[in-house]
This record gives C-alpha cells, sequence and structure tokens, in this order.
C-alpha cells in the first residue's frame, strides 16, 4: 500500500493513517496522502487495461492494504455516453455523459461505500452510522452488509422511498427524521458520541476514505477519454464529495506524471431552493452560510451547510471553474429532453448538470469545439415521480 498519512488541507497537521481518524482538532476533513512517486514508479497507465472493469483497477492509489479487506460488488467503470443530439441543441457537440446510474446500488454513492466501508472493516470497525439524503445510506448499509458490519442510518422523512426500502433491505438499522441531513446529522452525532467507541461516524468528509472512492471517478473519466483530461466537468453539488474527490484524482495524476498541466474547469451545480456554495462563489467568501428552506426536486443535493465547504470552494476557484443554480422546473424540462433525444433516463441531479450546462454555453462561458463530461449521479428509475403520467390519455379497447 502506498498510502503514507492523512493530512488536514487547512492547518497542515499530518495524521496517522494505520489509526481510525475522523476530523481534524481544526474541524477539517482529512485527506489521504500517498507516495505518487513510488506508484509513478510501480505501475504506468498501459497496465490498467488488463486489469478488472472496476475501481479497484487503481489499488496503488486507494487505501486498502490487505485486498482481504476489500468489499466490493462489482462498482466503478461506469461507462461514458457521447450525447450528440442534445448535445447539437445546446450548442455543445462533444457533450458526455459519465453514468453513475450503472453502479450496483444505482448510484455513484456506491464508490465512496466501497472504499469506505473496506478501509473501515480493516481498521476494526464493527457498526457505522451516518445521516444521509438517500443514496449514501442505501449504499452504505449494502456494502456494510456485505463486509458482516453493522449499520445506523438516519434520513429525512421526504428522502426517496426506495432509499429506505433499500436500506431495510440490507438490514440497517433505520431512522426517519422530520427535517433536513443537517437534522439527521445531529442525532447521529449524539448516537456516536454515547456509543463509548461502538459506533464510527462515517458521515460524509467525517472520515477520510469516502473521498478516495470517490475520486475514481476522475481516473475513469482520464483513462476513459485516452488519458487525455475533458475541458469541462460538471458536478451537482450536495456534499461536494464527487467534486473534491475528482479535483483531488485530478492532481495526482498530474503529479504522477500521466497526464498534461491543464486540468478541467470545474462546475458545482446545485438548486435555486438550496445554493449555499453557489452564494458563497459569488461572493468570494471561503465558507458557505446556511441555507434557511432548504428544498428541490433534486433532493441529493439538498445540503444547507455541506462540512467541505472550503475544500468545493477551493477546487473551484482553483480550477478556474464557477458554481451555478438551476430551477426545479428547468431540471424537470431537462430531464425529459434529454430522455427523448439520447433515451436516457437522468436523475434530476445529472438532469441539473445539463440545465447548467445548457446555461454556460448560452452565456459564452462553455466555449464552442470544448469538450464537456457531465455526472449523471444516479439511477433516473430511482426518482420515477420526475416523469408526470397524469396527462397519458386513456384509450377504449373493443372486446
Amino acid at each position: 500500500m502506498y498510502l503514507t498519512h492523512l493530512e488536514c488541507p487547512r492547518c497542515g497537521r499530518e495524521h496517522d493513517a494505520g489509526r481510525l481518524a475522523n476530523l481534524c482538532g481544526c474541524g477539517s476533513p482529512l485527506l489521504a496522502r500517498y507516495d505518487l512517486a513510488a506508484v509513478a514508479a510501480a505501475v504506468t497507465p498501459e497496465q490498467f487495461g488488463l486489469r478488472p472493469a472496476d475501481l479497484w483497477r487503481y489499488r496503488e492509489v486507494l487505501p486498502v492494504a490487505d485486498e482481504r479487506h476489500v468489499t466490493t460488488l462489482g462498482e466503478g467503470w461506469t461507462p461514458l455516453w457521447r450525447a450528440p443530439a442534445y448535445g447539437a441543441e445546446i450548442g455543445i457537440p462533444d457533450l458526455i455523459v459519465k453514468d453513475e446510474g450503472l453502479t450496483p446500488t444505482g448510484s455513484f454513492k456506491a464508490r465512496g461505500a466501497a472504499v469506505g466501508v473496506s478501509r473501515a472493516r480493516e481498521l476494526g470497525v464493527e457498526r457505522i452510522a451516518m445521516p444521509t439524503n438517500g443514496n449514501a445510506g442505501a449504499a452504505w448499509a449494502t456494502y456494510a452488509a456485505r463486509a458482516g458490519m453493522g449499520a445506523t442510518i438516519a434520513m429525512p422523512l421526504d428522502a426517496p422511498t426506495i432509499c429506505r426500502r433499500e436500506c431495510l433491505a440490507a438490514g440497517a438499522d433505520l431512522r426517519l427524521v422530520d427535517g433536513l441531513i443537517s437534522d439527521a446529522g445531529r442525532w447521529v452525532a449524539k448516537l456516536v458520541a454515547g456509543s463509548g467507541g461502538a459506533v464510527f461516524d462515517a458521515g460524509t468528509l467525517r472520515e477520510p476514505y469516502r473521498l478516495e472512492g470517490k475520486k475514481t471517478m476522475g481516473y475513469e473519466i482520464v483513462e476513459q477519454l485516452g488519458w487525455q483530461v475533458p475541458d469541462v466537468i460538471i458536478y451537482p453539488t450536495g456534499g461536494g464529495v464527487g467534486l473534491i474527490g475528482i479535483h483531488k484524482a485530478m492532481h495526482e495524476l498530474r503529479e504522477l506524471g500521466w497526464v498534461a498541466d491543464k486540468l478541467p474547469r470545474l462546475v458545482a451545480v446545485q438548486s435555486t431552493g438550496c445554493a449555499p456554495v453557489v452564494r458563497a462563489f459569488a461572493a468570494g467568501q471561503e465558507r458557505v452560510e446556511p441555507w434557511a428552506d432548504a428544498h428541490t426536486v433534486a433532493f441529493g443535493i439538498t445540503v444547507p451547510a455541506p462540512l467541505g465547504d472550503e475544500l468545493i470552494l477551493g477546487a473551484l476557484r482553483e480550477s478556474s471553474g464557477t458554481a451555478l443554480a438551476v430551477d426545479d422546473a428547468e431540471i424537470l424540462a431537462d430531464l425529459r429532453d434529454f430522455a427523448a433525444r439520447e433515451g436516457l433516463l437522468l436523475c434530476p441531479e445529472g438532469a441539473a448538470c445539463l440545465s447548467a450546462a445548457r446555461q454556460l454555453r448560452a452565456g459564452g462561458w462553455i466555449r464552442a469545439g470544448e469538450r464537456v463530461v457531465v455526472l449523471n449521479t444516479g439511477a433516473g428509475l430511482k426518482y420515477p415521480e420526475t416523469v408526470d403520467v397524469s396527462g397519458v390519455p386513456l384509450v377504449e379497447v373493443e372486446v
């Protein structure tokens, strides 16, 4: 294993990667660091094509030392779909969708759960607990079951019903909270504090290894494009782990010498009903202020105050990226338009990225001829209510 230590991006303090860790003492999430010079000497990009088509092909830059602890259901290596019809309509002929809906639990959360659970298992964790907007809880409950671990999941009452069912099917201890993910987080914090160390907090960015699973989206995008980076990557941002992870992946790839110096411009997409990152980015702030009365059809990005706000905003500014909020009506319209033209039903969070792409191209921020990758973070079939079927005509059938 090439993992060397955990590092605090805020205060710079180093932590022992061989011990269970949550946040740094200063309150910041921790980042896993590797001996990338040794990785570059041990493996070349050409070798990945000979390995299984899952995220564990990048094992040298993942934190699990003993493969016996790897907990997997075949996650990763999701396809890049070109979208020529919709792309031509909005002025982006080279529009590509990274379809995370094809992961084992139907969302990109399977990546973080696979790596996070595997490392927790290696470090002796027996029960995890976490708040969730739905898909992350379903994924962590599933992988915890696979690892023989207990899971306590707290989610808002309004979260997608299918996620509730997935947690129960995986044997998790599910708790519903009449509120937002922040309210569920407070309940989990109290549970963990009173457990005497028997329950490990696996909430978003409260442990360092979910991020390592999510960063593999960045590695895959680059490998699938022939070890070339796109011009723009558009990501639906709630907790922002995927965006932070992709940014981390790009910097690792550059340090490894596997890509050139030019890196993609990152775009954080939020809903007008919950846009703390967009507001902070526009104001030039380093931290977000909690968003009041958060609500959107794109439930997965309903995060009023993401813990990783500094890392999200830093990734946007370092990459010369931007942040944009789109409204629910646009999200649902673009979801339907894209499905009709390309035959792929996106989740509402993925559709929000299309709305952002359309607006950014119309405003000139995305330039003519640029290659743009949008993240569809989950299977559209998990959100059946996004397609209104109430107006479908009933026909008379003669017997």
